[in-house]
């Protein structure tokens, strides 16, 4: 996965480039984080990552998305830091309103994982 995304990181400005992103992910887990007992911590689930509009259609014109790299990333450095999520994550990408921000953005929030609706029983609607 990262020999493919590799060349989609030279879109970005060099300012920009995937240890910064990467960074930016972790510090919002570790600034985020929630302390629900001595072995748990939650931490952020859910990050947007907002671009400039021109880099963004860039990003998500090539075949490879960036989202389930940035997934790996955030996962590996749960992992290391022992920290746990509340639900799926997800790392979406999106053009920044206005096309005025001169540098990416990352918003980040936890996510409570979502129930899949059970399949109805016939028995039980009698």
């Amino acid at each position: 996965m990262e020999h493919w995304t590799t060349p989609l990181w030279g879109l970005l400005p060099p300012r920009q480039r995937q240890g910064e992103v990467v960074a930016i992910l972790r510090k919002q887990c570790d600034d985020n984080a929630l302390i629900l007992g001595r072995h748990r911590v939650v931490v952020p689930n859910a990050f947007v990552i907002e671009l400039l509009p021109e880099i963004h259609r860039k990003l998500t014109a090539h075949a490879v998305p960036m989202g389930p790299h940035l997934v790996n990333e955030v996962h590996r450095y749960a992992a290391e830091q022992g920290y746990t999520f509340a639900g799926r994550v997800v790392v979406d990408l999106c053009p920044a309103a206005g096309g005025t921000t001169v540098r990416f953005r990352v918003h980040s929030r936890i996510a409570p994982a979502t129930r899949r609706a059970r399949p109805t029983d016939a028995r039980s609607k009698r």
